[in-house]
Parts: C-alpha cells; sequence; structure tokens
C-alpha cells in the first residue's frame, strides 16, 4: 500500500488512512496542498515520499509502517492551526512533519508545546525558529538569512552594489529582510530600497514601476510560489533589467514553469546539494529510489522532502520499538554529526538547527538549476 495516498486523494481517504494505521506510525502535516506554494510542496512531499514508500517496502521502522496524515491549509496560518489541533488532539500522531511557512509554523509552537509533540524539517528557514531554542522545532534546512547574505555578498564581489529588496509583508519577510540588511552591512553597502508587498492580496501595479525608477542592478525577492512568480513578471514588464534574487523557498520545478519566459538567469539560494550531484551519497541514493519508483527527474525542492525524511525515519528507529512524542524527542536530541549522506546534521539539548549548508544557482535556458 502507498502509505502517501492520503496526501493526493484529499479528505475522501483520510478517515480509512487512520483507521488503518492504528498498528503503525502516524505522522502528522499540515501544508498548503492548494494555495500558492501547491506546486513546490507537491515536489517535496514526493521526495519526501521517495524514502519513506523505501523505508515501508522494506518493512518499517521495528516492523511498523509509517502512516502520513496530511491535511491542506491552503498555506493560510488560520488552517494551519486548526489543521494542527486536528492531527494532535483527534488523530493523536506522534509528531508533525515539514509543514510550511513561516507564521504558519510560529503559530503552532504554543500546541506543540502543550501536547510534546515534535516537528521534524518545517519548510521555512527563519531565524525565530532557531534562535532561542524551539524545545520542540527540529529544522533541518539552513536559516533564511544565512541565504540572502550569501547571495548579497556574492552580488557584491562581482561588483553588483544597487541591490534593492522586495519583500511580503509577514514574518517570513520580516526575516528575510532582517537577513538582507546584514548582509548590506557586512559589505559596507546600503540597501537602494526596500518595498514589501500584502501576503493576503499581492499588487505590483504601484511598487513596480517604482523599483523600475531606481534602475536596480539585483532585486532581493522575498516571498512564497505564485506570488514571487507574478512579482518578476511585474518587474520586467515595467523595465526592471536587473539580477533577481530569490531564497531556497522557491526551488522547485513548478516555480520555474510558472515563471515561464521569465525564469531564464533568475538566481535561486539553495540549502542542499545540487540535485544532480552525484558526489554526495544522499543525492546517489535519492536518483536510485526516483528511478526504481518512476517519479521523475529530482529538483531541488524533491531532495529537500527526502533529507528531511531521513531525519524522521532515523530520530523513529532511536525510539525504539514502542516510540511515542517523549521517546522520539528524545531521540532526535540524541542525533550528533549523523551522516546523512554527505551532509552532517547535529542536534542536542541546547541547539535544533540541524545543517547549516547553503549555495547559489542560477536558471538555465532548459530549466534546471545550475550551480
Amino acid at each position: 500500500m502507498n502509505h502517501w495516498k492520503s496526501f493526493w486523494m484529499g479528505t475522501a481517504c483520510m478517515a480509512w488512512l487512520v483507521g488503518a494505521a492504528q498498528a503503525q506510525i502516524l505522522v502528522g502535516q499540515t501544508v498548503g496542498i492548494s494555495g500558492s506554494a501547491a506546486a513546490t510542496v507537491k515536489e517535496s512531499m514526493g521526495g519526501a515520499a521517495l524514502y519513506i514508500n523505501h523505508i515501508n517496502a522494506q518493512g518499517g521502522v521495528a516492523g511498523q509502517k509509517i502512516e502520513v496524515l496530511s491535511l491542506d491549509d491552503k498555506f493560510d496560518p488560520k488552517l494551519t492551526l486548526d489543521n494542527t489541533r486536528t492531527l494532535i488532539e483527534q488523530k493523536g500522531v506522534i509528531a508533525l512533519f515539514m509543514t510550511r511557512g513561516t507564521p504558519h509554523t510560529q503559530g503552532i509552537l504554543p500546541l506543540l508545546e502543550q501536547h510534546g509533540v515534535p516537528l521534524v524539517g518545517p519548510s521555512t528557514g527563519a531565524m525565530v525558529l532557531h534562535q532561542p531554542l524551539q524545545k520542540y522545532i527540529f529544522n533541518v534546512r539552513a536559516p533564511y538569512q544565512r541565504e540572502v547574505e550569501k547571495a548579497i555578498t556574492h552580488l557584491n564581489t562581482l561588483g553588483v552594489q544597487r541591490i534593492g529588496v522586495v519583500h511580503v509583508d509577514d514574518s517570513f519577510g520580516a526575516d528575510g529582510l532582517a537577513g538582507a540588511l546584514a548582509g548590506f552591512k557586512a559589505n559596507q553597502i546600503e540597501a537602494l530600497f526596500v518595498e514589501k508587498f500584502d501576503r493576503a492580496k499581492p499588487d505590483y501595479s504601484a511598487l513596480a514601476p517604482r523599483v523600475s525608477q531606481k534602475q536596480p542592478q539585483a532585486v532581493i525577492f522575498i516571498g512564497t510560489g505564485a506570488a514571487v512568480v507574478d512579482g518578476i513578471k511585474a518587474l520586467r514588464g515595467a523595465g526592471v533589467t536587473g539580477q533577481i534574487v530569490t531564497l531556497s523557498n522557491n526551488a522547485s520545478g513548478g516555480f520555474v514553469k510558472a515563471l515561464g519566459e521569465q525564469a531564464r538567469g533568475v538566481v535561486v539560494t539553495q540549502v542542499f546539494p545540487s540535485e544532480r550531484s552525484m558526489s554526495y551519497p544522499v543525492i546517489k541514493e535519492a536518483m536510485a529510489l526516483a528511478k526504481a519508483q518512476h517519479t521523475g527527474a529530482l529538483t531541488p525542492a524533491m531532495v529537500e522532502g527526502f533529507v528531511n525524511a531521513k531525519v524522521l525515519v532515523e530520530g523513529l528507529r532511536r525510539a525504539g520499538p514502542k516510540p511515542d512524542r517523549a521517546r522520539l524527542h528524545a531521540a532526535l536530541e540524541s542525533m550528533r554529526k549523523y551522516d546523512l549522506g554527505g551532509l552532517e546534521l547535529s542536534y542536542s539539548s541546547t541547539s535544533h538547527t540541524g545543517l547549516d549548508f547553503s549555495d547559489l544557482s542560477i536558471i538555465g535556458q532548459d530549466g534546471s538549476f545550475r550551480r
């Protein structure tokens, strides 16, 4: 049985899944199956499914299959909170897995604390989830702020100094902006401009012409999925010719496809090795499983899902034959210098940051992410 069926079939089969999974390990997820982040979500969960399906085919963990119950929050923080309450209080999940969005994840922190539920691999690099320590958040990816700082430093080394920032008006945007400001300071330059757009109803009709008038050499665009696609198209339509840089939350084939003719040359920061880098054993492993499961070529978002799933499974293994929330939490904190396949991850009682990898890519003419 494909234990990810609920993700693609929706609520119709969720009750069946829970009923069938009482003897199994039940993990919960609330994520934007629909909404502005849907394309990237589909790919990241596809990557996670590669590994979890593989583990289940081998008999699971300690003889128990891993079931993932996914609820669609439409990328709406209010629905994220409602879904989390359902998963924890009604479905009794042992853990949450790979939520998406900064305000979404921040909003469920009190529920995680109240019930002692670990969240593994949130798809957000917000610094607020790293410092101060959030006891029940186990980050895998590096912080967004590191991505933005690296991008600005790279641009500066190329002589690009007329750099502006466009960011979504929420906690994710504020976090990315903080990284940008730190990057400007470290490189002794100032932001050419800082513009923000509404998260719920992005409107670039006035913003794009203002940006164009500034004639930037580069624009750091901090936002998610469809909003960034529309924003880039608006900037280009207004005559902005400078380099566009966006963050790793947009590192998906779906993002490239949605950009269409505007995709070529866009720089996307990355927090995992290239999906074509055979020098990393974890990439070779993911490639082999993708081929065996006939899922097509890997994308950066699939790599993120795959690595997150490896962390989740290792935590469950260490939790013993009868895992529960507390045992899983302790097991995750026991992971020191764990080799995921060329990537070394560490947790402790004082740090839940996980990996410290960041890189830059550029979208090529063929739509691939080139390093």
